[in-house]
């Protein structure tokens, strides 16, 4: 018989949104635990994620994703200080190519606006030519929001889950809720591994979030997986713009951009095709020459050698608008669901509707006396200016020791990784960027594995790329 851990609050989903309403809730004095089904955070929706951090200028005036993005956006920013992130405000252009156009320019501006979006404004071709030169000639405006920025996605996903726990809050990944079963005064909740009781608990569970939601009884919405493919362009190409470059939206997406990230890399893309498969992150030949041929419109330069990496990401649709809801058919319970883009930006925003949700239905919050905010920023010798690298070298020789040189990650940037929770290969590389360059870890992967073994303490055949069913070593092919 399986022990029954007990909590206050129990959340489902170790993504962006559950790492932040775990954050949040940390401040208080309650007990929390997060489940996870993947083998680390971060390896659901938000392991695809842009890591934009958009201002509000494509969401209706009386959406809930604008309030919460325009929110969020403001949030960031202070939680980013806190927990020693990147986040750079790069601003991002929106353009126009013909004169029907420039008048859908000015309605977005109008509604962006009306929203709260601060210092939004048109610029001409003089202005474009100045700012963004390597833009398409042929734009003719732009609505230019400044307040878009750019972070790593994983790394605040990370960063929310290391503080959450550093003030009290429990992660269990590797755990599959199985089933749910509603109590007089609590949930009862199995899972693959453990069973957890719970007076309040919270459905961030991404793509599967309408299966968890049944689990609980409550079946009047359903996910749809949209497919986004993205692709990466070498580091050299980091200046290629100098904003977040979009093109008009549609009803289903904000189209194929040009992306700026918090890592140096440009990305162009994504698609947007609505699926039925919710594991498929497949790509192909098709979206790529679609991505390639609308991002050229918005930047000619961009060539299709200049690509290192293709990948794709499933968003959780399920309508035009979040789900964030107290289901009072069944009180306790919380679904937010349906959080595509701007999830990452409203995250923080979240968090406080659904703290604000919980205390409204009967959670007695009090603060903590201590809230260990600051969190000490990690060290990336790929984001430092090379005479800060030698004196951090001749403070510790261990960052003399170059594991990957395509990113310029050291021994023992790597083990501090694992020591803040990296126990797959995929886990050192959303942390650190080692394995992330033109060469995808031919030159390191083995040396990272051998550091991963010896660290975690388990044979290279445990190793793993991102969880069970993707080892790296075959034990009839290791050589011993």
């Amino acid at each position: 018989m399986k022990s029954v851990l007990v909590f206050d609050v129990l959340i489902i989903g170790a993504g962006v949104v559950g790492a932040a309403i775990a954050r949040e809730l940390s401040r208080y004095k309650l007990s929390i635990a997060v489940l996870e089904k993947e083998e680390e955070p971060a390896f659901g929706v938000s392991k695809s994620n842009s890591g934009i951090i958009h201002p509000g200028t494509q969401n209706s005036l009386n959406s809930l994703k604008g309030r919460l993005c325009l929110q969020g956006n403001i949030l960031t920013r202070k939680i980013s200080q806190e927990l020693g992130l990147d986040f750079q405000e790069v601003g991002e252009l929106i353009v126009a190519f013909n004169e029907q156009e420039a008048e859908i320019l000015q309605n977005l501006k109008k509604q962006a606006q009306g929203l709260g979006v601060p210092g939004l404004k048109i610029v001409d071709k003089n202005w474009l030519r100045e700012n963004e030169p390597n833009l398409n000639p042929e734009v003719r405006a732009a609505l230019f929001a400044p307040t878009a920025g750019i972070i790593s996605p994983y790394r605040l996903v990370y960063a929310l889950c290391e503080n959450a726990i550093k003030n009290g809050a429990e992660i269990y990944t590797n755990t599959k809720v199985e089933n749910i079963a509603r109590q007089e005064e609590y949930f009862e909740i199995n899972t693959s591994r453990k069973s957890f009781r719970a007076k309040y608990v919270i459905n961030a569970a991404g793509l599967f979030a309408d299966e968890i939601s049944r689990m609980a009884g409550i079946s009047d919405f359903q996910i749809r997986p949209r497919k986004g493919e993205e692709f990466i362009l070498d580091k050299k190409k980091e200046n290629l713009t100098r904003h977040l470059i979009f093109p008009l939206p549609s009803k289903t997406s904000k189209g194929v951009l040009v992306i700026k990230t918090a890592d140096g890399n440009p990305m162009i893309g994504p698609t947007a095709e609505d699926i039925e498969d919710k594991e498929d992150l497949s790509t192909s030949e098709e979206g790529l020459k679609k991505v390639i041929t609308l991002s050229q419109r918005l930047v000619p330069a961009i060539n299709e050698s200049d690509i290192i990496a293709y990948f794709s990401g499933l968003r959780p649709v399920a309508g035009d608008d979040f789900i964030i809801r107290s289901e009072d058919q069944v009180p306790g319970f919380i679904n937010v669901a349906g959080i595509q883009s701007p999830g990452l930006t409203s995250a923080p925003a979240i968090a406080l509707m659904v703290r604000d949700m919980l205390k409204a239905h009967g959670l007695k919050l009090k603060k903590k006396r201590i809230f260990k905010s600051p969190r000490k920023k990690s060290i990336h010798l790929f984001k430092i200016p090379l005479t800060a690298a030698k004196k951090l070298i001749k403070k510790d020789a261990a960052y003399g020791d170059i594991v990957c040189r395509c990113e310029m990650v050291s021994a023992q940037e790597i083990k501090q990784a694992i020591v803040e929770g990296a126990r797959t290969m995929d886990g050192i590389k959303f942390r650190t960027r080692a394995q992330a360059g033109r060469c995808h870890g031919s030159f390191c992967a083995t040396r990272l594995m051998k550091i991963l073994a010896e660290e975690i303490k388990i044979p290279l055949t445990a190793l793993t790329k991102r969880g069970l069913g993707s080892e790296m070593v075959k034990k009839d092919r290791l050589d011993v």
